[in-house]
């Protein structure tokens, strides 16, 4: 039904993707410009291509202080990794050209509503495009007209950061206005849509307006309230519309898992997805590889994050005694029900499988290994398991985020009121069968755990502090493998996340406790999964199917022969730079051919100016 739905559409993205993505790209012995952009059709194979070269595609590998792999980030990595590229690092501008382009000759189109939606898809992605770049680089170029090569606006200074995001909302606005709604929109959730444009406004806002309260960010123009205003008016109306909410079956254990692992995306829930058929058009993604396969990265949830996970009665897991030292096994005992739907804990079995899986410790560097995305065995209508692609499709903008970024703006607005949390975050708990937060019980007594400089944010502050560390935890567990958590790190001012402590006894890398060498049940089942060994002694003998690893050469711990699972102890790291990496460095050759572009502060290119 997925294919036979979208054919059209995917067959129009396939042949403009599988061209060269200049601009030049009506064949001047065939077709001028002066043809073309004439009908629906010819703008809708313009637009199509935005969706492939725009959207982000992998947010599930996307590491930070809560999902590392075997290979740290360059961003985790710090120091010297981060270096000013000679070109790219995110400093391309071809696609907004392709934008301004389909805007510019608009007025072409015979068809005066195709015109319209076609012109608020462009300028959709002209705001997406520039969220980016400001991200990035905070102040960056405004273009909304197409240049030539000699256009001497190619050569100009950066723009203020807030007359683009001023330019974005003009953008977005049009895009709310003139897109269709869900329910119009043949497509959705693969096309944009009024919902989108308002989710899109939400989250741009909300970075924008706590990006300029916690950096302190005072510049001509708005305040950091009125952005924070701006995203909770724009998750409100969506809220109101009525037109999404979340995928529910009234079944806590399985829902939240269910709903990454299956081919379609929910239309309720998803609010725009990347579409993945591998039947016809061999198009997949690599999620169940990368989570299954020893060679696709090693990829974990630190126990920073588990730790972050309430107990299933909504009280915190880091308030139980010796939690600090816990094993897996007992770690993972009655937690938010979304724990187990996001890694392997014990009893659990794949989905479509009956068997009872350990956590595999080759995969999974920190032994936390996910599950977020992995699919059944037999997916998409295979006799085998398709380890090696995934047809699934992956999320852009989900209601749930909306729900979150409606409840953080207005407690960080201080506009807040219980029945605001009860018609957001609060679903989100209600969908796993937890406790909602309790407004006032989370500002009388803030957790210490989110209130620590290691495993917190102590920049957090005021009459709200409580519940809005309470609604960054729920972000963090219901938006964990979305592509979020650096942005969020970034905007909360939050580099420090990454950090290791200075006596190197705390590292947010860190992976599950393991008490020592011997013999382990990792899965539940009351049989021995995992046996470990300390190093220089004989290797025990196991049984089919045992990992058996040696503590200090297979699995290094932070205390060698005890102590937390630590890859990366001995990986040369330099700490987050407070006055460097919040910012990307502009390129050194787009340096050299704009003099009027200035270096972002801490970055030196060795051009002098």
């Amino acid at each position: 039904m997925k294919i036979i739905k979208y054919l059209v559409f995917t067959v129009a993205v396939t042949l403009m993707c599988g061209c060269n993505d200049d601009l030049d790209l009506l064949p001047k012995d065939r077709m001028s410009s002066e043809e073309y952009f004439r009908t629906a059709s010819d703008l809708e194979l313009f637009t199509n291509p935005l969706y492939n070269n725009i959207l982000p595609k992998v947010q599930y590998k996307d590491q930070s202080d809560i999902y590392v792999c075997q290979s740290l980030s360059n961003e985790l990595m710090g120091g010297s990794y981060r270096t000013v590229p000679a070109s790219g690092g995110g400093w391309s501008w071809t696609d907004l050209r392709r934008i301004n382009t389909l805007l510019g000759n608009i007025d072409k189109c015979e068809d005066s509503d195709a015109a319209e939606k076609y012109s608020a898809v462009a300028r959709f992605f002209r705001a997406y495009f520039y969220a980016d770049k400001i991200e990035r680089f905070g102040d960056v170029p405004w273009y909304d007209t197409e240049l030539s090569d000699t256009d001497p606006e190619l050569y100009k200074p950066r723009d203020s950061r807030e007359l683009v995001m001023q330019k974005m909302l003009e953008d977005l606005d049009f895009a709310i206005e003139h897109l269709p709604s869900r329910n119009n929109e043949a497509e959705a959730p693969y096309k944009v849509t009024k919902g989108a444009a308002l989710a899109f406004k939400s989250r741009v806002c909300l970075f924008e307006g706590t990006y300029r309260k916690y950096h302190n960010l005072r510049i001509e123009g708005h305040d950091a309230d009125y952005y924070l205003a701006q995203s909770a008016d724009a998750a409100g109306k969506l809220i109101d519309s009525g037109e999404y909410s979340l995928y529910s079956t009234g079944s806590p254990s399985t829902d939240y898992n269910i709903l990454f692992a299956e081919d379609d995306a929910n239309p309720n829930e998803y609010i725009l997805a990347i579409s993945y058929r591998y039947a016809i058009f061999n198009n997949s993604h690599g999620s169940n590889a990368h989570m299954l396969l020893s060679n696709q990265g090693r990829p974990g949830y630190t126990r920073k994050m588990v730790c972050m996970y309430l107990n299933s009665d909504g009280t915190r897991f880091t308030d139980r005694p010796g939690w600090e030292t816990m094993g897996f096994n007992e770690e993972t005992v009655n937690r938010d029900p979304r724990l187990a739907q996001s890694i392997r804990t014990p009893g659990y079995t794949r989905i479509g499988k009956k068997e009872i899986l350990a956590p595999d410790l080759g995969v999974a560097i920190t032994g936390y290994q996910p599950i977020k995305f992995v699919q059944d065995p037999t997916a998409a209508g295979g006799n085998t398991d398709r380890a090696s692609y995934s047809v699934n499709d992956l999320p852009v903008i989900r209601y749930a985020e909306v729900l979150l970024n409606y409840a953080e703006a207005k407690a960080e607005l201080g506009t807040l009121t219980q029945s605001d949390l009860d018609r957001s975050v609060n679903l989100l708990r209600g969908r796993v069968g937890m406790l909602g937060i309790d407004m006032g019980m989370s500002n009388a007594i803030p957790d210490p755990y989110l209130c620590d400089p290691k495993t917190g944010f102590p920049n957090v502050n005021g009459a709200n502090k409580g519940v809005i560390l309470e609604i960054r935890r729920e972000r963090t567990v219901e938006l964990v493998q979305e592509g979020f958590r650096w942005s969020d790190l970034m905007r909360w001012k939050a580099g420090y996340a990454i950090n290791d402590s200075d006596d190197k006894s705390f590292s947010p890398f860190m992976g599950m406790y393991i008490a020592g060498a011997g013999e382990y049940d990792l899965s539940g089942d009351g049989k021995v999964d995992v046996i470990f060994y300390n190093q220089g002694t004989p290797k025990p003998n196991a049984g089919v199917g045992v990992q058996v690893y040696a503590l200090g050469k297979d699995i290094l711990l932070s205390n060698n022969d005890h102590g937390y699972i630590y890859y990366h102890r001995s990986v040369p790291r330099v700490n987050f730079n407070e006055q460097r990496d919040y910012l990307y460095p502009i390129p050194i050759h787009e340096r050299s051919l704009n003099n009027s572009l200035t270096q972002n502060p801490g970055w030196d290119d060795g051009l002098g100016f």
